[in-house]
């Protein structure tokens, strides 16, 4: 039996964002076909720590991810994923900071690629934590920026982010900004990735045409989005179960009565289906599935253990 234990670059030089867009992609597909077995996720010690696993029938594989989270250190992740097959007897353990990263950026790249705005390229970025990178590498992915705007409520993390980004977007114009409100207020895709407990924006404040990503409440008790804008706008989720129990907007806005159940439509049915309309709002609500990280888990096995 072999065990093949993958660091952060193991991972990231084995796999390109298009790479991990196209696996989530394939994910969501199956996962509204049905051919995932995949609980809601264990939560602990209110959001501290997780556990995630999801089945994939066709392949007979599996994948299970526990972490630990704490905003109050760098990486705030740590974890691992597990990644095995019946018949199999090697499996794979990666990093679960890592895999998080990145399979969030793709099902926001994945989203994105489906709801913006063909030219769409000036994006606002709310939270410079360690979910921002890849949400700007996947929205670049699909829609080149021509424009990116860093709002963190530390400047100085803002401003290092925007370095650390620059060597990867040459021509495109990068800048922080210390306001929300106003930085969205140009924007074509914003992207929310911040642990907040209140609406991050006035559902005014935003253009009439734009395509919102919201990656960082978790948690009932968190949100990053207005029910206003919600009850304007196109609403994409990742997983109806996962959104009614973990997602404070949307357990908000329902019961406010802004929307309706009916109004949410899982990303794997809206990529059979897309929205053909592109005249007005969008928005992409994740809170995380499993499956995501099993797409990234089994893209690593096909380059890990296949080839031994």
């Amino acid at each position: 039996m072999k065990t093949i234990t993958l660091g952060e670059r193991d991972i990231r030089e084995a796999v390109t964002m298009n790479e991990a867009i196209d696996a989530v992609r394939r994910g969501f597909v199956d996962l509204a076909g049905g051919a995932f077995e995949m609980p809601t996720r264990t939560v602990l010690r209110d959001g501290q720590f997780l556990v995630m696993s999801a089945h994939h029938r066709p392949t007979a594989s599996a994948m299970i991810k526990t972490l630990s989270l704490n905003f109050e250190r760098k990486p705030a992740i740590a974890g691992t994923v597990v990644w095995s097959e019946t018949g199999r007897l090697d499996h794979l353990v990666a990093d679960a900071g890592t895999v998080t990263a990145l399979r969030t950026g793709a099902a926001v790249g994945v989203a994105t690629d489906l709801l913006a705005a063909p030219e769409a390229g000036r994006l606002t970025l709310i939270g410079a934590g360690g979910q921002a990178p890849d949400q700007v590498r996947a929205v670049h992915a699909v829609r080149p920026l021509r424009q990116l705007i860093v709002v963190d409520a530390d400047p100085r993390r803002a401003q290092a982010l925007v370095e650390t980004l620059e060597p990867e977007l040459p021509g495109v114009e990068l800048r922080t900004a210390a306001d929300a409100e106003s930085a969205v207020a140009g924007a074509e895709i914003v992207c929310c990735a911040t642990n907040a407990t209140s609406p991050l924006f006035p559902e005014s404040a935003l253009p009439a045409q734009v395509h919102v990503n919201a990656i960082g409440a978790y948690r009932p008790t968190m949100r990053e989005l207005p029910d206003e804008l919600l009850a304007g706008s196109t609403v994409v989720i990742d997983e109806l179960d996962a959104v009614l129990e973990e997602s404070g907007e949307i357990i908000h806005a329902l019961e406010t009565g802004a929307i309706t159940q009916s109004a949410l439509t899982e990303l794997g049915t809206a990529l059979t289906a897309p929205p053909g309309d592109h005249g007005k709002r969008t928005v992409f609500k994740t809170v995380g599935v499993a499956m995501q990280d099993w797409a990234l888990a089994r893209l690593l096995a096909e380059k890990f253990l296949e080839k031994r």
